[in-house]
């Protein structure tokens, strides 16, 4: 390897790390928010659909629920799930266990039951915060009782407690994906959070303003859209549940309300740009877009500066560090990296020795700083490995974590992401771990051994595919098998191809040979026997959307979306396309609903008879106009 140059010596390891910034790092992270309550306690904090709540009222309804989780003994480093719908009652639970002294832990109801109970039983939660529409039998997992939001807390005091956590102590566990099949929980104190708080208002003027939170508060970025809009006096908005997943709706959620800073992982701002109508003021309210989770593209930059006119921000961080450690503003025509460092962060590109590579050369991309998580919940194994010590650092005691990523700086300082050096990968901005699939996967009795990777077609990008080898004599069923893992890990986590081998190719060394994975078979009819045929013109016009999206050669009305290869972002596809087709606006949830193309066909019918039922004649002849020109 070329040795670093004089220059290059210095550039690399301190010049380029001059990120010493001098926040008060006393502060909690709920403390910020009650200090902006002082100031603005009559403006509004947030808003969900019909309920608007402003920042002293948020502040009481907080306080009373922090009361009576202390009343139930949590306190400092407990850990207390959060168990909730997106909603302001969300935001009260959230503010509520910090200020209460513990850390909270973000519970997804919308997750398998047998994950949750391993989220409650691995993190030893003592008690979770619940409320309406959640059920409540996977929440025995907890310690305690579960503690409900919407319960009556009148009786308790309303004033800001005592403080029991310092900078030091936990603010949030989040879980994310382990490699042995088991998820970790990452530790992250309230010293890093308040750094990364602090610094994107005097980055990136973020200020005040209108704040859309949409991300699913499993995800660390859901810290920042909820924490940072009330750390400035913003108005925060929240999208409703499952309303991440429609780019129709949340484009009119950003008209109504005014946004002015929303975030996208990249994949799905190219959705949201594709149901904007023409012209490049589309949605004047919007100021900045912010973009993270997998890589920017290019022309994406030009995309969204061309229908959105705003600034484009592009950041990058691991939830090993406080959500996010990279910023840079994109612009029209210039290469897009992952920028450089924030506040008081330093980033290392370095070799396997841990020796920083000169300026060009790939390494390792390591991290230092703040913003570093304590490490993993209950793993003192693991966080040694991946949180060494820094070699760089000017006082004992300091540590650097290994992220996994590959990456380059550029002649300027600003560093270049080229993916992962090992079976870690991001698709539509989750980060996945292929073992832990592989490894619940292989749980399955007819399933001898699993190996899941990752296969880029030509529908929607890449894609998670499944190769399974039969325990018995008999092939295995992908549907049986495909169930038994849609019950065990999040939608995100089950692979869209599915292929049978006889035995995995290996390497001379005994391990499998992922180059040697055959491509999976193209995606077609997966019922049994010949496909039905559409049987009328709607139920036509779906199923041609559906082969168009998904890149299919034919499909029968009773094959499902999901096992032809769909998610999420092929949905809103589908959706956007039969909008042409049909006068009606379908949620994105009504594919998750009727995932078939007759039972589809069949919501469509229903949605264009109350269209038109109360329609007069002129009306019904322009919709009929532009049905037909579709």
């Amino acid at each position: 390897m070329a040795k670093l140059t004089a220059t290059d010596g210095h550039r690399v390891p301190t010049a380029w790390n001059d990120t010493e910034v001098g926040y008060p790092t006393d502060p909690c992270l709920h403390e910020l928010v009650e200090a902006q309550v002082r100031r603005t306690p009559e403006a509004i904090a947030v808003v969900a659909d019909e309920r608007t709540v402003r920042y002293a009222e948020l502040n009481r309804e907080a306080n009373r629920l922090a009361h009576r989780l202390r009343a139930a003994g949590v306190g400092a480093e407990s850990v207390v799930g959060v168990c909730l719908h997106r909603g302001v009652d969300l935001v009260v639970a959230l503010l509520a266990v910090l200020k209460s002294g513990a850390a909270y832990l973000p519970v997804d109801p919308d997750q398998p039951a047998e994950r949750i109970r391993y989220l409650l039983t691995d993190s030893k939660a003592a008690t979770v915060v619940t409320g309406p529409g959640v059920g409540h039998g996977p929440l025995a997992a907890a310690t305690g009782a579960p503690v409900r939001v919407d319960d009556d807390h009148r009786g308790l005091p309303d004033g800001d407690p005592g403080p029991l956590a310092g900078p030091d102590n936990a603010a949030y566990v989040i879980y994310t994906s382990g490699s042995t099949g088991r998820p970790k929980g990452v530790v992250v104190a309230h010293r890093s959070i308040v750094n990364r708080v602090r610094w994107m208002p005097d980055a990136r003027g973020a200020d005040g303003g209108v704040v859309l939170q949409k991300t699913p508060f499993g995800f660390d970025v859901s810290v920042c859209e909820i924490f940072s809009p009330l750390t400035t006096g913003a108005t925060l908005v929240i999208a409703r549940p499952g309303g991440h997943r429609d780019p129709a709706y949340l484009a009119r959620v950003v008209a109504d309300r005014g946004v002015t800073s929303i975030r996208f992982v990249p994949s799905m701002l190219r959705a949201f740009l594709d149901v904007l109508p023409a012209g490049r003021t589309a949605l004047p309210s919007i100021r900045q877009v912010l973009c993270s989770g997998e890589a920017l593209p290019a022309d994406l930059v030009v995309a969204a500066h061309d229908r959105l006119d705003c600034e484009v921000v592009n950041l990058y961080g691991p939830t090993e560090a406080a959500v996010e450690v990279t910023s840079t503003r994109c612009r029209p025509g210039e290469a897009v990296t992952i920028g450089r460092p924030v506040a008081n962060t330093r980033t290392y590109i370095v070799d396997g020795e841990l020796r920083p590579v000169p300026v060009g050369e790939t390494g390792e991309l390591a991290l230092a700083g703040v913003q570093l998580a304590r490490g993993y919940l209950g793993r003192p194994g693991l966080t040694a490995a991946s949180f060494v010590p820094d070699p760089f650092a000017g006082r004992p005691g300091q540590r650097m974590y290994r992220t996994g990523d590959l990456a380059r700086h550029l002649p300027d300082g600003s560093i270049e992401y080229l993916g992962r050096r090992d079976h870690q990968v991001k698709i539509r901005g989750f980060r996945i771990e292929l073992g832990e699939i592989e490894s619940v996967l292989g749980q399955h009795p007819a399933v001898r051994a699993a190996v899941v990777d990752v296969h880029h077609g030509a529908a929607g990008g890449p894609q998670l595919v499944a190769y399974l080898l039969p325990a018995g004599p008999d092939p295995v069923d992908h549907r049986a098998v495909r169930a038994y893992l849609a019950e065990r890990v999040p939608e995100h986590l089950v692979p869209q191809g599915w292929a049978a081998l006889d035995e995995l190719p290996l390497t001379d060394s005994g391990k499998v040979d992922r180059r040697r994975l055959p491509a999976p078979a193209p995606a077609g009819s997966v019922t049994d026997g010949a496909p039905t045929a559409p049987r009328d013109s709607t139920e036509q016009a779906v199923a041609e959307v559906w082969t168009e999206v998904l890149g299919v050669d034919g499909c029968g009305v009773h094959d499902d979306f999901f096992d032809l290869g769909g998610h999420s972002l092929l949905a809103t596809q589908v959706v956007a396309l039969l909008h042409e087709r049909f006068p009606v606006d379908l949620p994105v949830s009504a594919v998750f609903e009727a995932p078939t193309v007759a039972e589809l066909a069949t919501v469509l019918r229903r949605a264009v008879e109350e269209r038109v039922a109360g329609m007069s004649e002129s009306e019904l002849e322009t919709m009929l106009a532009q049905v037909g020109k579709a």
